[in-house]
């Protein structure tokens, strides 16, 4: 886990002193080289590095970055995309698998698919397109608007494989058989029995003879959050008689040359590679059967499924995986070839559809700090002895100074803490009653609090990391809580709807020391809009190593924090809560002589779009305010000036950002 960091009072227990700590040491911290690599490291000047081609020697300084977007007044929080990791990306994956055909003499060739779903931005699909293009991979959709948008992103690249996912209609189906008629690579991929008989009736009807898929629902389970995508009970895909009865009506039909593919998915996520090679040693079996029995399929789609190493532990777990993405390929390769060597059947094609491996790395969410909570680990001295000094003092009072003045003694074992502490607790909890009976006033309350806080880090001090299990709880308890210019809900859903871990570090001042522990409160009115685990060695932990807001001599200036591995799904889930909207984003690329760029920017929402998005008229609203403001200023609550300060803040915020600036 983090090691522990300091407090006011001193190092809870210090890695190295303050005049020691380096750039390298903040690294070794926040793990930078296990989750990071090969995008991310730390500068020499203590500032979050972006590699974009995979290659440290051609850095962008990420800091310099958002102090460049605050130049052109694009305020944090921001998307910071960069197209050139997404690139690496997808090359990485069509070199695996391209290595691993070579190396095994398979027959069949490799095709990526990105499936949309992940993150529909129009930029990032657009930057898909064009890599595309180039590495020979393809687009997935799987709904009427991601299939208009995927004929649009395909449109004068008719050979771009269009694969088509997902429940479908007859509107749907008649718009990929037309589209294929037009010339188009559209594959429908048959999930439901009726849609195979819509398929060759609008086909027949059109005369086309379209690419046809069908998805297999597999037996092998799925694994960890998106383990029900597959299995006997899973949503999508044909049961083995299902699909028996598919290639004896294709066969009727005389469209059987049009079974061009066999897809399957097992979920999202897989962070266990023999979950993978169960599922695929499965659909290699029926691939062979079914080609036995005369269906000419040409190409075995696995779906997407492949990992991401969040927390970079490397391990079979939610947050992480254990394998590369060239273990991946030669596993998947290697056993889809030996059974079909086994059966004497052709190598078919293999189709993947990778999207969160492909696009996770190449965005980041920045978002500054806006102030701290901090529990105070010294006792309010003038408050206790004002509440002492009253008559007759409230018990739990006296019992929390107690346990707090019996911390003086230098000889307390490990159990005469915890001892003390869980007196500490009690007392603190009949303060709690006495006050809501009416039986403490406020400034014994007060000073019963203070008392409480002290307590618990003086407790914490004295033990460091080796904290009993009785008192696991406590480091959580006393951290500083920072408060963050960003919505959870907005642009980090998975964090809470999943507790998804994502890598979270400064992306500044890394060559200083941090000596603060803190959890994330996000600027919306919910409780749950906070984040509260973060990834650490031995799995997850409850605070993160922080800075302190404020300089020695008392200034103050702005602390942002990186969210990395952010690009698959945040964006898309992302919801208005407090109608808090998309924040800008920034798609960055390498320009000349070493300089960082700016390709291109999407602006966030602005509070009248916001209001325009749950149909809200902001004219209306406009004149509503005027009309009760003019009322005021004619009645004498508010002054000419005062009213002219009202209108021109609305006119600002609607036309401004709905984060603060």
């Amino acid at each position: 886990m983090y090691p522990q960091v300091g407090t006011t009072d001193g190092p809870l227990l210090a890695m190295s002193s303050m005049d020691d700590w380096s750039p390298a040491d903040s690294a070794e911290l926040y793990r930078v080289e296990h989750w990071g690599q090969p995008y991310f490291g730390v500068s020499s000047h203590g500032t979050v590095e972006v590699y974009p081609t995979g290659d440290p020697a051609v850095a962008i300084d990420l800091h310099d970055v958002v102090e460049g977007l605050l130049a052109r007044d694009l305020h944090p929080p921001v998307v910071i995309r960069f197209p050139d990791i997404l690139k690496h990306r997808m090359q990485m994956i069509r070199s695996a698998f391209d290595e691993a055909i070579s190396e095994n003499g398979y027959s069949g060739r490799y095709q990526g698919v990105y499936p949309i779903k992940v993150n529909q931005q129009r930029h990032l699909c657009e930057d898909v397109r064009t890599l595309a293009s180039e590495f020979d991979f393809g687009i997935e959709v799987g709904s009427k608007p991601e299939l208009i948008a995927g004929l649009g992103l395909t449109a004068g690249l008719s050979d771009m494989p269009l694969v088509c996912n997902g429940f479908k209609d007859a509107e749907f189906i008649e718009t990929v058989v037309l589209a294929s008629k037009m010339g188009r690579n559209v594959i429908p991929v048959v999930e439901q029995a009726k849609e195979l008989r819509m398929i060759t009736e609008l086909a027949a009807a059109h005369g086309v003879r379209p690419k046809i898929a069908m998805r297999a629902r597999l037996t092998t389970s799925g694994i960890g959050r998106w383990a029900s995508s597959a299995g006997i009970r899973g949503k999508f895909g044909l049961t083995i008689s299902e699909m028996l009865d598919a290639v004896d009506h294709l066969r009727r039909v005389e469209m059987l040359d049009g079974l061009y593919m066999l897809h399957c998915h097992i979920g999202s996520q897989i962070f266990d590679i023999h979950t993978v090679k169960d599922a695929v040693r499965e659909i290699a079996h029926l691939y062979v059967q079914l080609v036995g029995l005369g269906a000419p399929i040409k190409a075995l789609n696995l779906g997407g499924g492949m990992g991401v190493d969040y927390d970079g532990s490397q391990t079979a777990t939610a947050s992480s995986v254990n394998y590369t993405v060239e273990q991946y390929a030669a596993d998947v390769v290697h056993r889809i070839q030996t059974i079909c060597d086994e059966a004497g059947i052709a190598h078919p094609d293999i189709v993947t559809e990778s999207g969160r491996a492909l696009v996770a790395h190449s965005s980041l969410l920045v978002f500054d700090v806006l102030g701290a909570r901090r529990y105070p680990d010294k006792p309010d001295h003038d408050r206790l002895a004002r509440a002492l000094a009253e008559e007759s003092p409230p018990q739990p009072l006296l019992d929390l100074l107690a346990a707090y003045k019996r911390l003086e003694d230098e000889a307390l074992e490990v159990h005469d803490l915890a001892e003390i502490f869980a007196d500490a607790e009690h007392a603190f909890e009949e303060s709690k009653s006495l006050f809501s009976l009416g039986h403490m006033d406020i400034l014994a309350r007060a000073a019963a609090e203070g008392l409480y806080w002290a307590t618990g880090h003086a407790v914490v001090r004295r033990l460091g990391d080796d904290l009993p299990e009785d008192l696991a709880g406590l480091s959580a308890l006393l951290g500083d809580v920072y408060f963050a210019n960003v919505s959870v809900f907005q642009s980090l859903l998975d964090s809470w709807g999943i507790e998804q871990l994502f890598p979270i570090m400064p992306i500044h001042h890394l060559d200083e020391e941090p000596t603060r522990r803190a959890t994330l409160a996000d600027i919306t009115c919910d409780s749950d809009g906070r984040i509260d685990r973060f990834a650490g060695a031995d799995g997850p932990v409850g605070l993160l190593p922080l800075h302190p807001l404020s300089a020695p001599d008392g200034t103050h200036e702005p602390y942002y924090l990186g969210v990395f591995l952010t690009g698959a799904y945040q964006e898309a889930l992302g919801d208005l809560h407090n109608l808090l909207g998309d924040p800008h984003v920034v798609h960055v690329g390498l320009g000349s002589e070493g300089r960082w760029q700016v390709d291109a920017v999407v602006d966030g929402d602005t509070v009248g779009e916001v209001l325009e998005y749950v149909q809200y008229d902001t004219p209306a609203l406009r004149k509503t305010l005027l009309r009760d403001v003019e009322g005021a200023v004619e009645q004498g609550t508010l002054s000419g000036a005062e009213g002219t300060v009202l209108r021109r803040f609305f006119d600002q915020a609607v036309e401004g950002y709905s984060y603060l600036e």
